[in-house]
């Protein structure tokens, strides 16, 4: 059986009369604030991308009695048999995929040739939609070193140690954030139909891309996958009905690439 999350400590009472609402909201921003940093002390005690691990592991995530994870488990082990977890920091999409994918390239030589070039001439396209050259040059960098070390076939502890240096690793999801954004931003067309609440696709990338610790979605999947022309696999597991996951490839028909778990706002990779 699972074991139980610990209690999370309420803060202090602030006191005062809320006649005016202020000392309710100062209250109501307290609690925010320590559960922002409760969830950031869980996260930091992950590692950014893990080591390989049986996918049968994930049975101890979830009660015995939790019959619908429980089940769901049991059918993506006749798929799958490994899983690597990533940090749960809300930029897991990005991290996941691009190990995922890295990780694929060293076994893949005319894939990783293909991929180098699109990464090499994405930097010259981002900058022809408006993006500044001296703003993005780094986090470029840090794409084409990595791509540069699966080249010379380094070995895999290796690549993995690059994903858990924090610099490294961020400004590679710093990137491919960027590339999502300019994706949807030249097909805003396209992509405008996705949205809700009146949003352009300029605030869309701005407010839910760009940012770091933002969590992804579909329209991020299907703007990422366009922009380096991999195809990505997502198998669904929530409570929905049915005792199997949902999978979905974007691309829709293509062969994927890369396959990751959904678990409701977290993504980590599966491996067959």
């Amino acid at each position: 059986m699972a074991a139980e999350e610990p209690q999370q400590p309420q803060p202090e009472p602030l006191g005062g009369s809320d006649a005016d609402g202020v000392n309710c909201l100062a209250y109501d921003e307290a609690i925010m604030a320590q559960q922002d940093r409760i969830q950031q002390e869980i996260a930091v005690q992950n590692p950014l991308v893990s080591e390989r691990l049986e996918l049968a592991e994930l049975y101890k995530e979830y009660a015995e009695d939790d019959h619908v994870y429980q089940e769901k488990i049991k059918d993506l082990l006749q798929k799958y048999s490994y899983i690597r977890k990533t940090r749960p920091d809300g930029n897991c999409f990005y991290r996941a995929f691009g190990f995922a994918h890295l990780e694929a390239l060293l076994e893949d030589g005319q894939e990783l040739q293909r991929f180098k070039e699109v990464s090499a001439r994405s930097k010259e396209e981002l900058v022809a939609q408006g993006f500044t050259e001296f703003t993005i040059e780094d986090f470029h960098n840090t794409l084409m070193e990595l791509i540069e070390r699966v080249e010379r076939r380094v070995p895999l502890p290796e690549l993995l140690a690059a994903f858990n240096e924090p610099a490294t690793s961020d400004y590679l999801v710093v990137y491919l954030r960027l590339l999502t954004s300019g994706c949807l931003q030249r097909h805003r067309r396209f992509f405008e139909q996705f949205l809700e609440g009146g949003r352009s696709i300029k605030e869309f990338c701005q407010q839910e891309v760009e940012p770091m610790s933002k969590e992804s979605d579909h329209i991020h999947i299907i703007a990422l996958a366009r922009a380096l022309h991999v195809s990505i696999l997502v198998e669904y597991m929530d409570r929905g009905e049915g005792g199997a996951t949902n999978p979905h490839v974007f691309p829709e028909g293509s062969q994927p690439r890369v396959c990751l778990l959904y678990r409701p706002g977290h993504y980590d990779i599966l491996y067959k």
